[in-house]
């Protein structure tokens, strides 16, 4: 499925060159798409996410609903991961940006005949990582340290003590460490780093002076 008549053709001729992939039928839009694929039960279907009538990942969960062992390629005009996440939540058997060479679309084509119910993509891996990956400030263990001692309640006099530093240095301590957790003040600060996974203790005091 593809609204755009010259990407058709394109791999249309691609997929007959290799000699042992047949295209059975074409689609410029979803309803089309979707009626065809029901009628002819090919073993992939390929779709681009944004169609004329609608969007190919509706399609991709319409047909992963009505045959579960057919493999779905999406291809994309963006290889950003929001859509890339998105084809993996509609059932797709892969994801491809259309910038790839149409070899990897064909190698792409034929995993998924193989593996419909799988799922696979080109920067799969690190965008993976790039979803995983620790949101919000990312704190130096003295900094943490300097959490879980405001955490405990403690005065800048305390944290003072604790660290064995002047007051005036603790001082800038904390009001570094509650401007980088982007609050106004230490009971906010608890707050965010709280809501982040920043800190995994009780909160005892949460005092809003310095002094």
């Amino acid at each position: 499925m593809d609204d755009h008549d010259l990407i058709r053709r394109g791999l249309r001729h691609a997929f007959e060159r290799t000699g042992q992939l047949d295209v059975v039928g074409e689609a410029g839009g979803v309803a089309d798409g979707i009626r065809l694929a029901v009628l002819l039960r090919p073993d992939v279907v390929i779709m681009d996410v944004q169609l004329s009538d609608g969007s190919g990942l509706d399609a991709a969960g319409a047909l992963r609903e009505a045959m579960p062992g057919i493999g779905i390629v999406v291809l994309s005009t963006w290889g950003d991961d929001d859509v890339l996440f998105a084809a993996m939540e509609a059932g797709a058997s892969a994801f491809v940006p259309k910038s790839v060479p149409v070899q990897e679309v064909i190698a792409v084509v034929r995993y998924a005949a193989s593996a419909p119910t799988a799922f696979t993509a080109p920067d799969l891996a690190q965008a993976m990582k790039r979803r995983l990956a620790p949101k919000g400030p990312q704190l130096t263990e003295s900094e943490r340290h300097l959490l879980t001692l405001l955490a405990d309640g403690l005065s800048v006099a305390g944290i003072a003590r604790e660290l064995y530093v002047s007051h005036s240095t603790a001082k800038h301590l904390v009001t570094r460490l509650v401007e980088k957790l982007g609050a106004t003040n230490r009971t906010q600060a608890l707050m965010v780093a709280l809501r982040q996974g920043l800190l995994q203790t009780d909160i005892h005091q949460t005092g809003d002076h310095f002094g």
